[in-house]
This record gives C-alpha cells, structure tokens and sequence, in this order.
C-alpha cells in the first residue's frame, strides 16, 4: 500500500549504489512478482542494505504463460544465455536436466537466479523464473505432471510442427549431438511427451530453447 517501506537485497542495494549511483529519495519502480509494479522512492541505501517506500502503484499483476523449459544442461556461458532470454520469453519455469550426452555437471544456482532476475527488471516482467537445480532427466520425467504436455524437440525425426497451446506446457530441448536412443525410447514411454519439429534445419541447444518458447509463447501465450 502507498507509504510502506519494502527491504531489498544486498544485491539490490549494491547495484544501486555502486553500479547506477542511486541516492536516498530518487525514484525507482519496485515488483515482487505478486503485487504488481509500484514507484517507490529509496528510503535507505547503504552497501549491503536497501529500503523503499511505496508511493504508487503503475501495474497491476496480470496472468502470465504457464511454460515450463526444461533443456540439457550447456556450458556456463551458453546456459547463461538460455536463461537470460528463456525470461525474457516468459519461461514459468527453467529446469536445466542431465542427459547422457551433456558436457556440463553443475551451476551456480544463485548466479543463474540473479540472471533471470537482472532480465526480468531489463524486459518488464513483474515475475521472475523459478530457476530449479539440475536433475536427471529420468528423475523430471518421473515426477512430471502428466496433464502437462511436455513438447520434445527432437530433431531428424518426422514430427509435426509446435502446436498452438493455450494452456500449461512444457518445451523439452536435448544436448547438442541429441538424446541417445536409448534416452527417446525413455520418451517414448511417457503419453505426456510429444515429439515436435522446430524446423528442417538442425539447431543448436540454446537456439532451439528460444526458438521453442518463441513459437509456444506466440501461439498461446501473452
């Protein structure tokens, strides 16, 4: 409500301090990925704590995409990549998995947070990512919903192109070289699962996560 004082991160307040060289008073717009956008104004800014006070709110918070990415895990900097624009796309969720051909065993959890955060404020998103730890790919199929379709882009296969999707989904991007056989025939267990076409031509990773979420996002989504 207008004239409560909201606490910000030690991230927050360093990079608005020492990065932007924000002072006590100036201006700046607040979300919480609930309770839409707000102008606020800062009312404490030191190096490691920052506070502000609400002064109106500008948006209300709307429905976003229920869309699920879940992709093999890359490099750092690829992965970097995948979430940074998977935000910007809408991506509910970002589930990096581990497949038999990934080259990439583990991620700095708060690092990729930071990202989808820092990329949701650029783009302005009220919400961000729930960024999930890596897991195997077995252990995401086993607990998935199964009244959400997982849409498995898997090249050189005859499938049909993404559909239109109005509801819940899920993207499901493999590691470069592919799942291994024995991964699609896995797939092919699950009724959830949806072998797609992202085009005649063979892509890497990331750009078949963002042209994925492009072509579910564009079809169904706001």
């Amino acid at each position: 409500m207008p004239g409560a004082e909201v606490a910000g991160s030690a991230e927050q307040a360093h990079y608005l301090g020492s990065v932007i060289r924000k002072r006590v008073g100036d201006e700046v717009c607040v979300f919480n990925g609930q309770d839409g956008e707000w102008r606020a104004h800062i009312s404490v800014l030191r190096r490691d704590s920052v506070a502000f006070r609400l002064a109106a709110r500008l948006r209300e918070q709307a429905e976003e995409d229920d869309l699920w990415l879940v992709f093999a895990l890359l490099k750092r900097d690829t992965t970097d990549l995948v979430v940074q624009k998977a935000t910007e796309l809408g991506a509910s969720v970002i589930q990096p998995v581990m497949t038999d051909r990934t080259n990439a065993s583990r991620v700095n959890d708060g690092r990729l947070r930071a990202i989808a955060t820092e990329a949701a404020e650029q783009c302005e998103r009220l919400t961000v990512p729930d960024i999930r730890s890596p897991r195997a790919l077995g252990n995401v199929l086993m607990d998935w919903p199964p009244d959400r379709p997982l849409f498995a882009a898997i090249e050189r296969v005859d499938a049909s192109p993404v559909p239109s999707v109005s509801g819940p989904c899920g993207l499901l991007v493999g590691p470069e070289g592919g799942f291994t056989p024995q991964e699609l025939d896995v797939l092919r267990r699950y009724q959830f699962v949806a072998p797609v076409s992202l085009g005649p031509r063979v892509l890497r990773a990331e750009t078949a996560c963002l042209a994925g979420l492009a072509v579910l996002r564009s079809s169904g989504g706001r």
